[in-house]
């Protein structure tokens, strides 16, 4: 037993004494590869990515009353009407979001092909902001109509922010207004 214990112990010693491995040359290759990240906004660009995220949550307001409609469907009139009202006090409460957000959207904090991808966003948003008045007056009467009028403006907003997300590096999102088409 004592024999068992002592070899044991000189076992333990000897696997502990042990060295561990450097790591291949395979693996520094492979760090030297990758890009260097983009370097960190200043606080101009803070700001305006700031007011984006302010005006992004309008932008989600409308998405949610499109699908609302979108999900009304041809069902009744009554589920019709309901939806077309909601969308119309979502085009309302998103404008208030999207104004606060608009004057902190100054695209000249970013220089060459970023300002115009920029600039181009700052558009996007402004056809929003002008487009929830209409859609405001006009949901309740109309939702399916007014609800296609939204998606093509939202489209557009996609693409700019998406093309604005890549020109800064910053991860792209699948578009969320993607219609899956039924067979």
């Amino acid at each position: 037993m004592r024999c068992l214990a002592v070899l044991l112990c000189v076992a333990a010693t000897s696997l502990g004494a042990q060295q561990p491995e450097p790591p291949p040359d395979s693996t520094r290759a492979v760090t030297e590869s990758m890009p260097t990240p983009p370097p960190p906004p200043t606080p101009e660009q803070k700001r305006f990515l700031a007011g984006l995220r302010t005006a992004t949550r309008g932008i989600a307001q409308l998405k949610d009353g499109m699908s609302r409609v979108a999900r009304a469907g041809t069902r009744d009139s009554a589920t019709q009407r309901r939806a077309g009202r909601f969308l119309a006090g979502l085009c309302g409460s998103s404008r208030g979001f999207l104004k606060r957000g608009r004057p902190q959207l100054t695209p000249t904090v970013y220089e060459d092909s970023v300002q115009l991808k920029a600039r181009r966003l700052v558009t996007q948003v402004d056809s929003m902001i002008k487009y929830t008045t209409t859609c405001e007056d006009s949901a309740a009467a109309t939702p399916t109509s007014t609800a296609v009028g939204l998606g093509k403006r939202m489209k557009s907003y996609d693409a700019a922010l998406r093309d604005f997300r890549v020109a800064i590096g910053l991860p792209v999102k699948d578009d969320t207004t993607k219609a899956t088409k039924r067979p």
